[in-house]
């Protein structure tokens, strides 16, 4: 008869060994997608306050201000700041003032910044197709079901 603490044990072993493969897998992509964006000229940083700056700007309303994005990237507002001016230094965003609160300055995508944005997707594509290269079509269903529950709480319709 098997004891309990050997099989929790062995649980214990396995969820480990688990957490390290995704963070192992979590660097590999990082990695691979910084590879990717090299070219282009942009920060991971950057690059993910342009995917926020794209999705708060598909809202009605006058375009977001540097707290929004900030809200919407989980940073602290001086932080949006530093991301900002570089963007800004190579015409991807442009500060323009509020209309109904000069004080107030709002954060608006460029034509660049959108050229950038699709730039960024075609190396996130590259990125994950070199990771996911050696899977199968169903293999690759079944990790997006799996990450879905793990990253969301639940399965979701591909």
């Amino acid at each position: 008869m098997s004891n309990p603490s050997d099989s929790r044990a062995e649980a214990d072993t396995a969820d480990g060994v688990l957490a390290e493969q995704l963070l192992r897998l979590t660097r590999r992509l990082h990695r691979s997608q910084k590879r990717q964006m090299e070219p282009i000229g942009i920060t991971p940083g950057q690059a993910r306050l342009l995917r926020v700056l794209a999705r708060l700007s598909l809202r009605p309303g006058p375009a977001p201000r540097m707290a929004d994005l900030a809200h919407g990237l989980e940073v602290v507002p001086r932080a949006v700041t530093t991301l900002v001016d570089a963007l800004e230094e190579q015409g991807r965003v442009r500060r323009v003032p509020d209309p109904a609160n000069r004080r107030v300055m709002r954060i608006e995508l460029t034509d660049d910044g959108r050229t950038t944005l699709r730039a960024l997707r075609n190396a996130r594509r590259d990125a994950a197709e070199d990771i996911l290269a050696p899977l199968s079509a169903a293999d690759r269903q079944v990790l997006g079901g799996l990450l879905s529950t793990l990253v969301d709480g639940g399965p979701h319709p591909c």
